[in-house]
């Protein structure tokens, strides 16, 4: 998740009226986190970077709609589950441009290199993936697709919808105020710290409400794996932001990938 290499000032007169700040955020959201030519804002600055962020689960739940659907065609024509969650987890990364999976390797690289936080930096944005980076691609990938062929397996496509768009809403508890940039520039600037405590309690509370209809006779499943998961991955995000002094958009992007891993384990436990 690396799309802005700077963070340009907000000039007064590129300030927008409060209904277009109200477009702009997903169709921001959209813009970044997707291949959809939509257009958006000009000069971006933290206040429409905040409406984007706060957006993103709602692009989670198209992603994961689409996701669902394509499973389903996969699952009519008969393709064995591991090939159709592969081939799922492929088009997934096609419609993101696959910066998270990029920002989960170079953040498992940062993690596992030695030395200050600058040195992980430098590990980070080398722009070739080393052998923890590597490792955790294969892993993300091989969990999530024979996990999402087996949702499909198992017609559970509710939870495919869940699983993509958590990953979506750790996003949000990622960048909750007090979460510092581990730079002054970049997308980590400006996202870190965009986003309220009440809009992350209030898209968790909505992912667990949600989840209720992803596990078949066990409504409290769903909310419990969501609740754990995102937890986690909060924990995870507060690790690196320790190991890199603040977050990067590879951190988020890595956020995205492991909560949508744990969240497609936990709705197959029991099943």
């Amino acid at each position: 998740m690396r799309p802005v290499s700077s963070v340009p000032p907000e000039r007064p007169e590129t300030r927008r009226s409060i209904p277009r700040r109200v477009v702009d955020g997903p169709r921001l959201a959209l813009s970044w986190l997707t291949v959809v030519p939509v257009g958006g804002p000009h000069d971006v600055d933290r206040v429409d970077a905040r409406g984007a962020i706060r957006s993103t689960p709602v692009v989670g739940l198209g992603l994961g709609a689409i996701c669902a659907l394509m499973l389903w065609l996969l699952d009519a024509a008969s393709l064995p589950s591991a090939l159709a969650g592969l081939l799922a987890v492929a088009s997934l990364a096609l419609l993101t441009r696959g910066m998270h999976l990029d920002g989960l390797a170079d953040t498992a690289d940062g993690l596992g290199c030695y030395g200050p936080p600058e040195r992980a930096h430098e590990v980070m944005r080398s722009g070739s993936a080393g052998p923890f980076g590597v490792a955790a691609i294969v892993f993300a990938i091989a969990v999530q697709a024979v996990g999402l062929g087996a949702l499909a397996d198992a017609h559970a496509w509710w939870a495919i919808v869940v699983a993509v768009a958590v990953g979506r809403v750790a996003v949000v508890l990622a960048c909750v105020r007090g979460t510092r940039s581990a730079s002054d520039t970049g997308f980590g600037a400006l996202v870190a710290g965009t986003q309220s405590r009440v809009a992350a309690i209030g898209w968790t509370a909505l992912a667990m409400l949600f989840a209720t209809v992803a596990v078949d006779d066990r409504w409290w499943q769903g909310p419990l794996v969501v609740m754990v998961a995102l937890l986690s991955t909060h924990l995870g995000v507060r690790h690196c932001s320790r190991r890199f002094d603040g977050i990067s958009g590879d951190v988020l992007g890595a956020t995205i990938e492991t909560t949508t891993a744990i969240v497609v384990v936990g709705l197959l436990v029991g099943s």
